[in-house]
Order: C-alpha cells, then structure tokens, then sequence
C-alpha cells in the first residue's frame, strides 16, 4: 500500500492497523536520532529511555501530521522526535553539574588506583587520595549507583573468554525461547510455517519484540494497549506458536 493510502487509511477511516504502519515505518528514524544523541550523555540515560521517548514523539507527530497540508512528515516528525528526546534529557539531568564532575573524579581516582595496585582501592584507601571523607565517598557512590543500574543486558567476560550478557546468567525455567527452535533448517521452515498460521497481531507482536528490539512497554505504546496486555499476546503468540510447531511436526513424522 502506498504511503498516502495508509495515511487515508489513518485519517479518514481511523483504521489501527494503519496507524501501526506509520509508525513501524518510522521507527528506524527513532533508533538513528537515538543512536546519535546517546553517544553524548551521560551514562545513566540509556539509548533505550530516548528510543523510548521518541516513540512517544513520532506517536504525536503522526496524530497531529495532517497530509492535505503537503509539509514532508520525515522533516517534521524528525522535529518531534528529537524534541521528545531531548526533553527526556532535560528530565533526567538534574544533577548539579559540581555533583557530576564529582562522580567522575571518584571513578577516575579508582581506575588509576587499580591499575597501579591490581586490586581494588577501600573506601578509606580512596577517600584518603581524593582528599574527602570517607563518609562524603559513601554519599557520592551513592548517586551513582543510584543513578547507574545494572543493566540485565550489560555483556560481561566469563573465564573461558566468551561474553555474556547479565541477563544470561539468570536462569528462568518459564521464560519461552522461541528461537531455539533454529538449531537447523527443518526447524527453521517449520517455524516460518507455524508464524504464518497467526494473526495479525500476534505476528506484530513477535516481529516488533524480536525483530525491531522493542521492550513491552514499547510495544505497548505501539499497539496501543498497556504494558501487562503484551506480555499476554506474547505468551499468547509462544504458546500457539508451540502448539502449531508440535502439530506440522507430528504430520511430518507420520504419526
């Protein structure tokens, strides 16, 4: 369909679907913009919470964007994405900028430390070089590691020189993994197979979460549903996926 039929599709015939399509079409701009700006801030605001805010922008430019009036929307859903991003910015950066230049003080010291001794400077060791308390250190590291959490997908070196991300290190026995069912190409065709035989929403679904790398709350920001309605469709999706799969396999071995 051509990009002013889904826009008809949108503003005079209110269809979701279309709607859906403008902004699945859109969303390479939002990790771009979010890609180039990331690169810039500081640690504690991730790539994620701006590609998150963009969505929310270009979710505003495509309701307000009205086609009749012949403005390009790449030029101005671009304005609005970067200006959600950059509000999200101006949110989260309220550190007083002394306070910043602290924390980057404190990192630095430690790393030069270690790097000397090969070990692990203490809070008294390091407080000492800085020339603080070891109680203003404490109060220090504890903005940080309240502004900096573990990220689940941080990669981290295990002993046998792969990498791993956190999360990978947590098992969680209900978890569905649909991809291990690519350990080979029958399983691959069997797989495409059983994705045809979904509907629409739940291909969405499984295309945005493993295909565009969106989180739930992301997709439900998408699909217009909360956050806890697309952990449904997706166990939903595992689930009949699984069932489909079970069913070409049991017609394919002739029992």
């Amino acid at each position: 369909m051509a990009v002013e039929e889904v826009w008809h599709e949108y503003k005079v015939n209110g269809k979701e679907t279309a709607r859906q399509e403008l902004i699945l079409k859109h969303l390479p701009m939002v990790k771009q913009l979010a890609g180039r700006l990331a690169v810039r801030l500081p640690p504690w605001i991730s790539q994620e919470d701006l590609e998150s805010a963009g969505i929310f922008g270009l979710m505003a430019a495509i309701e307000r964007f009205d086609p009749d009036h012949g403005t390009d929307f790449e030029a101005y859903a671009y304005r609005r994405v970067r200006g959600a991003m950059l509000d999200e910015v101006r949110r989260l950066t309220w550190l007083p900028r002394s306070l910043w230049q602290r924390m980057q003080e404190v990192n630095a010291a430690r790393e030069e430390m270690e790097k000397k001794s090969g070990q692990r400077p203490s809070d008294d060791e390091l407080a000492k070089v800085l020339g603080i308390t070891p109680a203003e250190l404490v109060k220090v590291t504890g903005y940080f590691q309240a502004l900096c959490p573990a990220s689940l997908e941080e990669v981290v070196n295990v002993s046998n020189g792969s990498q791993l991300s956190w999360g990978d290190l947590i098992e969680d026995p209900l978890s569905p993994d649909p991809l291990e069912v690519l350990n080979n190409n029958d399983d691959h065709k069997i797989l495409e197979r059983a994705i045809s035989r979904l509907d629409e929403k739940l291909k969405l679904v499984l295309a945005l979460y493993y295909q565009e790398g969106l989180t739930l709350k992301e997709i439900g920001r998408v699909l217009n549903v909360s956050e806890s309605r697309v952990c449904q469709l997706h166990a939903k999706a595992i689930k009949k996926l699984r069932e489909i799969m079970y069913a070409i396999s049991e017609v394919g071995s002739g029992r």
